[in-house]
């Protein structure tokens, strides 16, 4: 089992839409709605917090 573990995800994201119109809040997939591909992982920034002292 240790040999097919599941592989390192991509690093991707993808834009929230669906394929048919529904009665939802998400807009509907347009054909220039592709998934973009990252060459580096996500930087988080958090921002506003003091140091604690």
């Amino acid at each position: 089992m240790l040999e097919r573990l599941n592989p390192e995800p991509r690093m991707r994201t993808c834009p929230r839409v669906v394929k048919r119109a529904r009665h939802n809040s998400y807009r509907v997939k347009r054909p220039d709605d592709v998934s973009v591909t990252h060459a580096n992982p996500p930087t988080i920034r958090l921002e506003g917090l003091l140091a604690a002292a």
